[in-house]
């Protein structure tokens, strides 16, 4: 886990630069590379995966041919946050790479394209979610013409790593990758929850 491996690598840099060393020399060999992490060799075999890839339909649909048409590979908004993470807590570069690599085409297709459709898509949950989970709060902040697309798309498009503390943050993403990213949506709605007496007592 992202907090761990943090942890770990704190207690013990020796360990993490005798392996930053073993990546970069594998990486530097010809024919090597990361081929390893090919989703081929890592088949998704858990109970919950067409439950998770069901939900994660919600806000990637239609966005898996992205990853094989021109806007795969192109730079969008809120990458350097999604990558902030993974570089903190990785061994090297070439393995925090790796794991945004995958997060991106696998998980978050649709962030990544040049219109963000699954962002689009994910904010327009938070409103649906909200207006199920607490109406009243839901309903305030559309009488100010607060939508989730105006507060809520720095939270969605980076899976709330916008929010410090970096530390907090590893923790939730923790719980967003063993089961699902697409529960980032609930959290917002609950941060929401968390704070709605501030929000409904506000004068603005």
């Amino acid at each position: 886990m992202l907090h761990d491996a943090r942890e770990s690598r704190a207690r013990t840099p020796s360990i993490a630069s005798s392996s930053r060393q073993s990546v970069d020399q594998s990486n530097s060999r010809p024919g090597t590379g990361y081929s390893g992490y090919s989703s081929s060799s890592h088949p998704t075999s858990s109970p919950s995966s067409k439950n998770r890839g069901r939900a994660l339909t919600l806000t990637t649909e239609g966005s898996e041919a992205s990853c094989y048409t021109g806007d795969y590979g192109t730079y969008v908004q809120g990458m350097n946050v999604l990558a902030a993470p993974f570089l903190y807590a990785a061994r090297s570069e070439a393995e925090a790479f790796v794991a945004f690599h995958q997060l991106l085409t696998r998980e978050l297709p649709g962030y990544i394209r040049g219109a963000m459709d699954g962002v689009h898509k994910g904010l327009a949950l938070v409103d649906k979610v909200l207006a199920i989970v607490d109406p009243k709060l839901s309903l305030y902040l559309l009488s100010k013409n607060l939508s989730a697309e105006i507060y809520a798309f720095p939270s969605v498009l980076t899976l709330c790593a916008c929010t410090p503390p970096l530390p907090e943050v590893l923790k939730l993403w923790d719980f967003l990758f063993a089961y699902g990213p697409h529960l980032n949506i609930l959290c917002i709605v609950a941060q929401l929850v968390m704070i709605r007496n501030k929000i409904l007592e506000s004068p603005r």
